[in-house]
């Protein structure tokens, strides 16, 4: 059997079953646990499915950003753990990115007090928090306004990043998982590079409800990251592939906990 008629079967199976062990596909296909990894990472790579751990499953797929308004009352208990984190990573008189997001937002909510950073961000958001209510200077990128996010996206947004040096990048995700950072909406891809381009430094910031998923661009590889920041409810799984790489994964300990330590 050839490569892509063992990769059909493949996608057949997870198709049917949702989650298929890697043993059991070794049986069906008739093939050594090596061809079929091989197979599997293949298909990985090209975002037909994903590794679990002894196994693959189905992916699931963000076909549409959902709006700003939305997605401020989603999970934010675990957003406002991992904005919390991230601000005790940032050091005095540091020149900071903010990537346009509800998860950056409260991370921009932990630097009110803090009056020797300066702020750049493509989030109206965050900047309209900021100037009323922080000791931050502040630039806002401009470009191309994305309404249902709050933000502005596109080319002339990356081109004013890149006239500029940044000590640390947080960055937002639609969706991520170990190939990196994906997002349904193309325009934001340049925004997201430039970022990631111009920084000493760039740090993750994503709840673990969008780990594992995908969406039609990929923004960024993981592989780009020094750090990633995301909450206690990222799965067994999902650590033990995320630990030991280049870069430190750091579990946001819940709001209640920080606020007793």
């Amino acid at each position: 059997m050839i490569p892509t008629e063992r990769h059909q079967k493949i996608l057949a199976l997870v198709a049917e079953r949702g989650v298929i062990s890697i043993s059991e596909l070794t049986e069906r296909l008739g093939v050594s646990h090596m061809t079929i990894r091989r197979d599997v990472q293949k298909l990985e790579e090209q975002g037909a499915l994903l590794s679990v751990s002894g196994g693959v499953r189905s992916t699931d797929r963000l076909a549409a950003e959902p709006t700003h308004l939305a997605k401020t009352g989603m999970y934010s208990e675990e957003k406002t753990a991992i904005g919390r984190c991230a601000a005790r990573y940032i050091p005095r008189n540091s020149c900071i990115y903010l990537d346009a997001g509800t998860t950056t937002l409260a991370l921009a909510r932990e630097l009110l007090e803090r009056d020797d950073l300066l702020v750049v961000t493509n989030d109206f958001a965050i900047a309209g928090l900021l100037m009323e209510s922080s000791r931050c200077r502040l630039i806002h990128i401009g470009g191309t306004v994305c309404r249902e996010n709050c933000s502005t996206v596109g080319e002339s947004a990356a081109r004013s990043l890149r006239q500029l040096a940044i000590d640390i990048a947080f960055i937002s995700a639609s969706c991520w998982g170990p190939r990196g950072l994906f997002t349904p909406d193309e325009e934001k891809v340049p925004v997201k590079q430039a970022a990631s381009g111009v920084s000493s430094k760039r740090v993750l910031l994503s709840d673990s409800s969008k780990y594992n998923k995908i969406a039609t661009h990929l923004a960024l590889p993981l592989t780009q990251f020094d750090m990633l920041i995301t909450d206690a409810g990222l799965s067994k799984s999902g650590r033990e592939v995320l630990e030991g790489e280049r870069w430190a994964l750091v579990i946001a300990a819940a709001v209640s906990e920080s606020g007793a330590s």
